[in-house]
């Protein structure tokens, strides 16, 4: 087997504001430090004098991850590199032309170790469990992704865990080959740092490598890519899941701790409960922080930090998964080991965009019963969050005695054991309502914006949003286009029926609708009381100003399934190279008209959906 290079650095040798070289970039093991490691190789010296093939698939117990090192890749070629992600990393522009960074993102690279002193930063695999289509599916665990080191981009103190995706087989990887197929990569590259670009919450994607010489099973015979990609934390609802269902009473207190103070930054920044009359008008900003050593209340009602710890992690995925249901997108595959503790949008399969506006659209064609369709994201995620609130159960509810020295070392007494699943119970309820709470907030607060308006009014709900997605919906119109079209009529335009009744064919892609009078008739209608509602917040001679407004908000780039499709196309079966670093200019900037690359692909990717080529479907196989 080929060796890896050697170093570790945890100075860096040139200024923040210059950016890194991969070598010189902060790096740490914040994850390996705190957590206990597979029992089978306790130490990186154990694994790394291991063979390769010693590595392979099996069951890990009493531990979160296991010391693992890429596979070597031969013959890599790097397709891509995000410029937004070297940025955020704190990488300096033109590293990723150096050999370094490409043997580094390939697997080949080990920057963080040393051999000779066999010392450093080791790479690592998670170890978690999930339910799968709503079934518990036992351990997973990363089954192809490696991660490199954390590091602190000393610019914005933030912190992220560099990880290999497709870099080869680890204890988890079950019955498969621990590679990732370039057609998945390239989806996973593309949508990661789109999402960003629009602002919700989202894991990142730094570089796309194509592995030249490696042939990967799947539906057929693929070649094989790996992402290297990045994220403040990979943890997810899964990682406690595996716990609870493995009765691991100090392991499960062990990873709660450390999500609060280690991914969330500490216990004292987590938020108190809502005030009854809040839940309905609620903001994030709404909530107040309490101290780490508080308990809120007493009785059956009291609330303890991991109460806390339970309604952030909430609120982070409601506020996601309202991103998710304004700007039409869905994972596709929402299962709980696919579910962040930070509500981050992750691990990309079968996703997808709205093309024309349908709710119970499914990206994934094996979704038979339609269970992560647009419509039911909210309450699927939902369900995921009850399950984590099981999985923190006993914590919860154990209330302000969750600290005492007999609780913590044997458990709940059997006489407490009602009063303690009675207070858990009620915790994840009202929780429950928060969720609604801020999913609403975040969800109206976003479609206000689309839809060009300043304010919210409680009738807005019914008069503008459910009446502008029940129209697109009838008439079969382009979600995005619907939109972004929006944005560019002008107030002048809508003082008449006849006026209104022209604009509404904006709307309408190449062939008309089959009822063109009545959607005519039915958008007229609704820009009426658009108008007015625009008027009220922004008055007639402030519309041009609202009008730039709506542009920075709604995307005229949407990378939609057919776009991908051909990218994915015209790069593994024509071999073409430049249309990456093309699309990445849409994908990193969506919201301008034009990014000086190809004027008719660019109009071509942005137009209407080509006929037969809407609501395209895939497997979760990559």
């Amino acid at each position: 087997m080929a060796s890896h290079l050697n170093s570790n650095s945890d100075t860096p040798t040139n200024g923040a504001s210059a950016g890194f070289t991969f070598r010189d970039l902060p790096k740490s093991n914040n994850f390996t430090s705190n957590l206990p490691p597979d029992p089978a190789f306790p130490t990186p010296v154990d694994s790394h004098k291991a063979p390769r093939e010693a590595l392979g698939p099996r069951l890990v117990k009493g531990a979160l991850y296991t010391y693992v090192r890429p596979e070597i890749t031969h013959s890599p070629e790097l397709l891509a590199v995000s410029e937004r992600a070297m940025e955020d990393l704190g990488l300096k522009p033109g590293e990723e032309q150096t050999q370094e960074f490409k043997s580094v993102v390939a697997g080949n690279n080990i920057i963080s170790w040393d051999d000779e002193t066999e010392e450093g930063i080791y790479p690592w695999a998670q170890c978690y469990g999930g339910y799968q289509f709503g079934q518990w599916a036992g351990q997973l665990g990363d089954g192809r992704a490696i991660s490199l080191f954390e590091t602190i981009n000393p610019a914005t103190n933030t912190r992220y865990e560099l990880q290999l995706k497709g870099a080869g087989k680890t204890p988890y990887s079950r019955f498969a080959d621990g590679k990732a197929v370039l057609r998945s990569s390239i989806r996973e590259f593309i949508v990661s740092e789109y999402l960003n670009a629009i602002s919700i919450p989202t894991t990142r994607a730094l570089s796309l490598t194509l592995c030249s010489r490696s042939r990967v099973q799947r539906e057929r015979i693929e070649p094989g890519a790996i992402v290297a990609r990045f994220s403040e934390s990979w943890l997810r609802l899964g990682t406690f899941d595996l716990i609870r269902m493995r009765a691991d009473r100090p392991l499960m207190r062990q990873l709660a701790t450390y999500t609060a103070e280690h991914v969330y930054g500490g216990w004292d920044t987590l938020p108190s409960k809502l005030a009854p009359g809040d839940i309905k008008t609620t903001s994030l900003n709404t909530a107040t922080n309490v101290s780490a050593s508080t308990t809120e209340g007493s009785g059956p009602e009291a609330e303890n930090r991991f109460v806390r710890l339970y309604r952030e992690v909430c609120r982070r995925n409601a506020k996601t998964v309202a991103a998710w249901q304004a700007y039409g997108f869905m994972n596709g595959v929402l299962n709980t080991d696919n579910t962040s503790v930070l509500g981050l949008s992750i691990d990309f399969g079968p996703f997808a965009f709205l093309d024309s506006f349908d709710p119970t659209y499914t990206p994934n064609h094996d979704d038979h019963m339609l269970r992560y369709s647009y419509r039911n994201q909210p309450s699927v995620i939902w369900w995921n969050l009850v399950r984590f609130g099981e999985a923190l159960g006993e914590l919860m509810g154990a209330g302000a005695g969750v600290d005492e020295a007999e609780f913590v070392e044997k458990g709940v007494k059997q006489e407490a054991v009602k009063e303690l699943v009675e207070r858990a119970e009620a915790v994840i309820e009202r929780t429950g309502e928060e969720y609604k709470a801020v999913f609403l907030a975040e969800y109206k607060r976003l479609m206000t914006a689309r839809l060009g308006l300043k304010t919210h009014k409680e009738e807005d709900f019914e008069s503008l949003f459910s009446e502008w997605l029940d129209l697109l919906e009838e008439h079969e119109l382009d979600f995005h286009h619907a939109f972004r079209r929006l944005g560019r009529v002008a107030l002048k335009d809508l003082e008449t029926e006849g006026g209104r009744k022209d604009v509404a064919g904006l709307f309408f892609a190449k062939e008309p609708p089959m009822e063109e009078g009545a959607a005519r008739g039915r958008i007229a209608a609704w820009l009426a009381k658009w108008g007015e509602r625009v008027r009220e917040d922004w008055g007639e001679a402030r519309d041009q100003e609202r009008m730039g407004e709506m542009m920075k908000v709604n995307p005229k780039f949407v990378p939609r399934s057919w776009i991908l499709d051909e990218v994915i196309e015209r790069v593994e079966r024509k071999g073409e190279r430049d249309i990456l670093p093309g699309i990445m200019r849409m994908v990193l900037d969506p919201f301008r008209e034009t990014w000086g690359w190809d004027g008719e692909t660019e109009e071509r990717f942005c137009g209407d959906v080509p006929k037969y080529k809407g609501m395209l479907q895939c497997s979760c196989s990559s």
